[in-house]
């Protein structure tokens, strides 16, 4: 039996190595084969929920928001101390000083991650904007919402804070950070089917036991998770929707 491992597609790309050595290390010490989906685009990860073709997911707070009240997937893991923050940058030599020097009008770049279009907009309600009041430029990238940024083609961009930091130090350099989130109660999540709960304690035994072993610490560093995994129950899975939704209000 094989079991598809889908990995949300908001990582950066120098994690992409991590992701298939926890794969591999995943699949040797739960004796279960598992196959790494790593969808390119939202469009396509929902296309492949759409299928059924995923059993195990790594998903952004957002999307793991519908797969457990829609969809009946379990919550079972996220990954230990490491939260969705979003970073508002602009370009270096920008006028903008601060959040409150963006006006209505003003082009702003962003990804189709909706947990950073949210926290992103709440970040903004000092400079007494809202979503209408924005001209939204829509990319497939982190990487290519920094050159439009640096380009001076819009006035700021939103990042997951993570992807952000990830940026080349050249890349960074042209950059300017206006304001980082600070909300730590927001995270990936890692669910199971409902299809596959006889295999999730192998799985989770596997995946929480990351870092107990020596060699454990480089897969960990690959993925930018260094303190590794730990437990999400049910209910913290709850607190964390209600806190997204009480964001939306």
């Amino acid at each position: 039996m094989t079991l598809n491992f889908l990995i949300a597609p908001d990582f950066s790309p120098e994690r992409f190595a991590g992701w298939h050595m926890l794969n591999t290390l995943l699949q040797r010490r739960s004796g279960i084969h598992l196959h790494l989906l790593t969808p390119a685009s939202p469009a396509e990860q929902a296309a492949l929920l759409a299928d059924g073709k995923a059993d195990l997911v790594y998903a952004n707070p957002f999307d793991a928001a519908d797969m457990i009240r829609s969809q009946g997937f379990v919550p079972f893991a996220r990954p230990a101390g490491c939260f969705d923050e979003m970073v508002i940058a602009c370009r270096a030599e920008s006028g903008l000083q601060k959040l409150e020097d963006i006006k209505p009008g003003s082009r702003i770049a962003l990804t189709d991650n909706k947990d950073v279009k949210l926290i992103g907009l709440r970040l903004l309600e000092p400079a007494d904007l809202n979503e209408s009041l924005i001209e939204w430029v829509p990319v497939d990238s982190f990487q290519a919402a920094a050159r439009l940024a640096i380009k001076g083609e819009v006035q700021a961009a939103f990042f997951l804070a993570e992807s952000y930091a990830s940026l080349t130090r050249m890349t960074r350099s042209q950059l300017r950070v206006l304001v980082e989130s600070r909300i730590s109660d927001i995270s990936h999540v890692v669910l199971a089917h409902p299809r596959m709960v006889s295999e999730l304690p192998r799985i989770s035994e596997a995946l929480l036991g990351m870092a107990r072993d020596r060699g454990d610490a480089d897969v960990l560093d690959a993925l930018g998770l260094p303190k590794g995994f730990e437990p999400m129950t049910r209910e913290e899975a709850e607190f964390m929707i209600d806190l997204m939704d009480t964001l939306l209000d």
